[in-house]
C-alpha cells in the first residue's frame, strides 16, 4: 500500500485516481453513512472540490483506491468556517498559512481489510501518517477538521488525539464536532509506532508517475 499526493497541477495526470476517490466517497458518505452530500452520478463531489485542494489518496497493490483525504488551506473557504461554523463554539475560525483543513477522510472498509495490532485498519494509519508527512514537508503547524465522536476515538487510539473547539453537536444522524491536531515530528512518530509503519508512506514523485 502507498499514499499518493495529488495537487491541482497533477489532476490531469491522475484522472483514474481522482475518479476512484470520488466513487469511494460516494460509497462511504452517501451509501454507508447516509449523509446529505452532493453527488454526480456515482461520485460524491462538493463545492470544496472546486477550490483546487490537495488530495492524499491511498492505493493498494493493484492500484485501487482504498482511502483518501482532502486538504485545503485555512486562508480560504473551508468546511469548518463556511459550512459548520457552529462547531467552533465561541472560537474564531482558524485562518493561517501555517494551518490547513482535512476533510472527506474515508477508508474502503470492504477492500482495506488489513488490521494493525491496535485494531485499526492499516490504511487508516497510512492516511494519518501521510497527512502528517505532507504537513511537515509544507511547513504546517496545525490541521483542523470537522468530524464525529467515532473518528475522534479513532484518532486517540492512533496516537494523535484531537483537541476540540467546542462540545459535540447533533447534526442529523451524526454527533459532530470540530477540533485541531498538531503537525509535529512527535505526532508522526506516535502514529508510525502504533500503526507499525516503517518509514515514509507518501510515494516519491517518480514513484507516483510510475504507478
Amino acid at each position: 500500500m502507498r499514499a499518493i499526493v495529488v495537487t491541482h497541477s497533477d489532476y490531469s495526470e491522475f484522472p483514474d485516481l481522482i475518479a476512484g476517490m470520488h466513487r469511494l466517497r460516494y460509497r462511504v458518505f452517501r451509501d454507508r453513512l447516509n449523509w446529505d452530500v452532493s453527488v454526480s452520478g456515482d461520485m460524491e463531489i462538493d463545492a470544496y472540490d472546486a477550490l483546487k485542494p490537495t488530495y492524499i489518496i491511498a492505493v493498494d497493490d493493484s492500484g485501487s483506491v482504498v482511502g483518501c483525504a482532502r486538504l485545503l488551506p485555512t486562508t480560504g473557504p473551508t468546511m469548518l468556517a463556511n459550512t459548520f461554523p457552529a462547531l467552533l463554539g465561541s472560537n474564531p475560525s482558524p485562518r493561517s498559512d501555517k494551518s490547513f483543513e482535512s476533510s472527506r477522510f474515508c477508508v474502503d472498509t470492504n477492500s482495506a481489510d488489513s488490521v494493525s495490532a491496535s485494531g485499526l485498519r492499516d490504511v487508516t494509519f497510512s492516511l494519518l501518517a501521510g497527512i502528517l508527512e505532507w504537513g511537515l514537508a509544507n511547513g504546517q503547524e496545525t490541521v483542523v477538521t470537522v468530524t464525529d465522536v467515532r473518528f475522534e476515538r479513532i484518532l486517540r487510539r492512533a496516537g494523535w488525539p484531537l483537541e476540540r473547539f467546542a462540545p459535540p453537536m447533533q447534526i442529523d444522524d451524526t454527533k459532530a464536532l470540530a477540533g485541531h491536531l498538531p503537525i509535529t515530528e512527535s505526532a508522526l512518530t506516535s502514529v508510525r509506532e502504533i500503526g507499525q509503519i516503517q518509514g515514509p508512506v507518501l510515494a516519491t514523485r517518480s514513484a507516483q508517475l510510475a504507478a
